[in-house]
């Protein structure tokens, strides 16, 4: 009888366990990605969020969380991380990219408009996809869900 309770404890925890691993999805600065780029040529997607945007948060922690957008991303793709209002300089293809404040506590990184800027205008969230040649594929504002995201 202790046998058979040891052996049924084991397998819920081995299934409980099984359940709750889960894939990490590997974020790349762009310095990273222009290194890992000249060994093996991928498209990149850009997320260029805010911390203070909602609807950011909301697809960092429901889109970006899906096994099936993480696999899809480290497996397709370089995947980047971008604050819009990021305050340290980045250098990407030879350009640094600097932060340029517009009023006493706002701003926009030069970066960020580069990529995510539509007509002039920045929207958070922007999904960029730069395909193998570092060229604008596409812009997409707005927040996505994981049906969509796969979609696209």
């Amino acid at each position: 009888m202790k046998k058979i309770i040891t052996l049924i404890l084991f397998i819920a925890n081995l299934a409980t366990f099984s359940q709750s691993v889960k894939s990490e999805l590997r974020v790349f600065s762009f310095e990273e990605v222009e290194q890992l780029h000249q060994q093996k040529p991928k498209p990149i997607v850009v997320f260029t969020y805010t911390d203070w945007c909602k609807i950011c948060f909301g697809m960092k922690k429901n889109t970006f969380q899906n096994n099936e957008i993480i696999k899809l991303l480290n497996d397709k793709f370089y995947f980047i991380n971008l604050n819009g209002e990021e305050k340290k300089e980045i250098t990407f293809l030879g350009k640094t990219f600097v932060y340029k404040p517009s009023g006493n506590k706002t701003g926009t990184h030069e970066l960020a408009i580069e990529l995510a800027a539509i007509k002039g205008r920045i929207s958070y969230p922007t999904t960029t996809i730069l395909n193998s040649s570092f060229e604008i594929e596409a812009q997409i504002v707005g927040y996505l869900n994981s049906k969509n995201f796969i979609s696209l």
